[in-house]
């Protein structure tokens, strides 16, 4: 890579979760739903693209508005918000984009002959007779679409299943032929909602919603959020509409249930409802998701973590980093940005996002490029920095504002050793930098910031200095 490769992966103003990557030629393609900064609501955005060569994961160029929200017939006064999209190329080689918008239990459909050209309205799946999927009786709303194409026909997963609902029975899989609008399967339950988990085996992980299909040598990969939200978990198959088993956790946005530096149940970043997806490029593979960020559940932002496949085709449990897709550690110097902090949390910790709470933020409005940091950090808040593989580093800097009269402990790892202190910062309006000399081992480290005293902190960078 000509340069690092960070989380998040897009720039720090921008916020497109719900992650559905793909390889199309020697690009990767990121497809999701689009927030905004200080958003009311989810998913306010138009549909909007990145891309990346599959050979170097920090350089994500923008494609642009691919779909308005104004396109779909149903939605010309844009009132309604575009919910979390999936692609599939069909058997005539064009790509196709379902989606749902709020408000309705239908799939749209739209369509364009490049990954991320111009996306044109195209239809709603639909039965034989015309009744379209969601509106005939019996039929459960449909929600969050994710599709593969194999020959003529297009798998078509779908689902929301809260608790107490007994409505929503689980994630379905309807079939649809060749024009990847009619219905030649009704839908089948493939993964049980939570009201429906007792004897299946997913018990604890039951389906939420987030469906997406993936495929790794010759079983299905149905990934989905479970009953918590923070994760992303994954069933697997021979069949694409029968006969998934619960397999695992992939990832959680919390990191509740990475027990090798923490105790498995220690939270340490306030998450909230996810959602991503597995791909492979070139020889790895990768699982997207995305985080909360701004104290709320509307802005939220695409992360990706490498996974492994073990020989029985079972996917381990990644924690968050800072480093990603970066291959490895990031290089142990000069300035880093607060807001790739994959770790944020206090001693009085909620598992979810909330006000009042520390957050990763911005200046500005939303489309404002204003680099993000880290803000409202009070008393006993820690952020932190995974990994940095560091040889010959003296000093450590912080640039931090804020009303604020306290202290800066620099640690090394997760409850490790206060390796720097930087005492008695003031109150500043404006940012300011402060240094101090570290102890700190030629080798790999997770670098955590810690604040202790009154009023509120915010972190800019921190800088390792040689």
């Amino acid at each position: 890579m000509k340069k690092q490769a960070f989380n998040p992966y897009l720039p720090s103003w921008e916020y497109i979760p719900d992650g559905e990557p793909y390889v199309f030629g020697d690009r990767v393609y990121i497809y999701g739903s689009h927030d905004f900064y200080n958003g009311h609501v989810f998913c306010l955005g138009d549909y909007v693209c990145y891309s990346a060569p599959t050979d170097d994961l920090s350089d994500w160029r923008y494609e642009g508005v691919i779909y308005p929200k104004t396109a779909d017939p149903l939605n010309k006064d844009g009132k309604m918000c575009l919910y979390a999209p999936d692609v599939t190329i069909g058997p005539d080689g064009r790509y196709y984009l379902y989606y749902v918008l709020d408000h309705v239990p239908i799939v749209s459909v739209a369509v364009c002959d490049t990954p991320a050209g111009k996306y044109e309205f195209y239809g709603y799946v639909h039965y034989e007779d015309g009744t379209r999927l969601g509106e005939k009786e019996g039929d459960e709303p449909q929600f969050d679409p994710g599709v593969v194409t194999e020959g003529d026909i297009t798998y078509l997963y779908t689902g929301l299943c809260g608790r107490g609902d007994r409505s929503r029975t689980g994630a379905q899989c309807t079939v649809l032929d060749k024009d990847m609008l009619t219905i030649i399967k009704a839908p089948v339950i493939v993964a049980p909602g939570c009201e429906y988990g007792e004897g299946t085996g997913f018990e604890g992980h039951t389906f939420f919603e987030a469906p997406s299909i993936r495929k790794y040598k010759d079983t299905y990969y149905l990934i989905y959020s479970s009953t918590w939200m923070h994760e992303l978990c994954y069933a697997k198959s021979k069949s694409p509409d029968k006969d998934f088993v619960y397999g695992g956790v992939i990832v959680s946005n919390t990191d509740v249930g990475i027990g090798s530096y923490k105790p498995a149940d220690r939270v340490v970043a306030f998450g909230g409802n996810n959602h991503g997806s597995i791909v492979q490029i070139l020889d790895d593979w990768y699982i997207f998701y995305h985080r909360q960020t701004n104290g709320t559940w509307y802005s939220r932002q695409g992360c990706i973590e490498k996974i492994s496949f073990d020989d029985n085709g079972d996917i381990a449990q990644v924690p968050m980093t800072s480093c990603g897709a970066n291959g490895g550690p990031l290089i142990g110097e000069g300035e880093y940005p607060a807001y790739i902090a994959c770790h944020l949390f206090r001693d009085d910790m909620s598992m979810y996002v909330g006000p009042g709470q520390p957050r990763i933020m911005q200046e500005g409005r939303d489309g404002d490029e204003n680099p993000g940091y880290i803000g409202d950090m009070g008393h006993n808040t820690t952020a932190g920095f995974k990994s940095f593989d560091c040889k010959g580093v003296k000093k450590m800097a912080i640039t931090v504002r804020g009303y604020m009269g306290g202290d800066f402990e620099i640690i090394d790892g997760f409850e490790g050793n206060v390796i720097g202190r930087i005492c008695d910062v003031p109150n500043a309006n404006v940012w300011e930098r402060y240094e101090t000399d570290v102890e700190l081992p030629d080798g790999v480290h997770d670098i955590y910031i810690k604040y202790t005293g009154n009023g509120s902190a915010s972190l800019k960078s921190i800088e390792f200095i040689h």
